[in-house]
């Protein structure tokens, strides 16, 4: 099991893939990870994803309250989001919001990623519906989002962006990833006159590969 320090370096590491590809601009997004023992780590708010030091992220409780925060960071405003996820599922180690660009039109756009159109969507993303909207920072958008906990590990957020979730911070990641790669290949298939979808036959071949590869939901 990873070292907290160790899982500080990959949170930094992780925030600056995201901003590198477009996932999180300005001080947008935030990661947490599950350390056990009733702890969390969470980044801090109103900081870029790129530029994050070890040293900024923030241990916080079950209910997100604050256990240690040095250099008067604070946890993001949406840790609250990520906490009720916590509860509602014993193998979710980390999740992962970002607004992904592509992603986020979809979201935006009130369309959700249920085409099966490239094998490794179906084996290892699964539709990825829309969360109905709720505005940030209050329950709305947790008590939303409920709903869809035990049945997906991805989500898009309507008019908002993206959430992922894993065993693991590198799990929630990759994730966050093959949404976004998903969502760019439905967008320009869709600029190529629409998407051919398989056939009903291999996505259940696809769904079968799912328990082979791991793949819970």
């Amino acid at each position: 099991m990873a070292s907290e320090q160790e899982i500080r370096k990959q949170m930094c590491e992780v925030g600056k893939r995201m901003y590198a590809r477009n996932m999180a601009a300005a001080n947008d997004g935030n990661i947490s990870v599950k350390l056990g023992g009733g702890e969390w780590l969470c980044t801090p708010t109103c900081v870029s994803k790129g530029f994050m030091t070890p040293e900024m992220m923030c241990k916080v409780d079950a209910q997100g309250n604050v256990i240690d925060a040095s250099g008067g960071y604070r946890p993001s405003s949406e840790t609250p989001m990520h906490m009720r996820l916590y509860t509602k599922r014993d193998d979710i180690g980390a999740v992962v919001h970002a607004h992904p660009a592509h992603a986020t039109a979809f979201a935006v756009a009130g369309i959700p990623l249920n085409k099966p159109i490239i094998p490794e969507a179906v084996i290892f993303l699964g539709d990825v519906p829309i969360v109905e909207y709720g505005t940030p920072t209050t329950d709305e958008l947790p008590d939303n989002l409920m709903k869809y906990v035990l049945d997906y590990d991805a989500v898009l957020l309507e008019s908002h962006g993206a959430l992922t979730w894993g065993r693991d911070l590198i799990s929630a990641y990759h994730l966050m990833e093959s949404l976004e790669f998903y969502a760019e290949m439905m967008y320009k298939a869709k600029m190529l006159g629409g998407p051919r979808e398989l056939s009903q036959g291999n996505v259940q071949r696809l769904h079968g590969l799912r328990k082979r590869f791991g793949v819970a939901k």
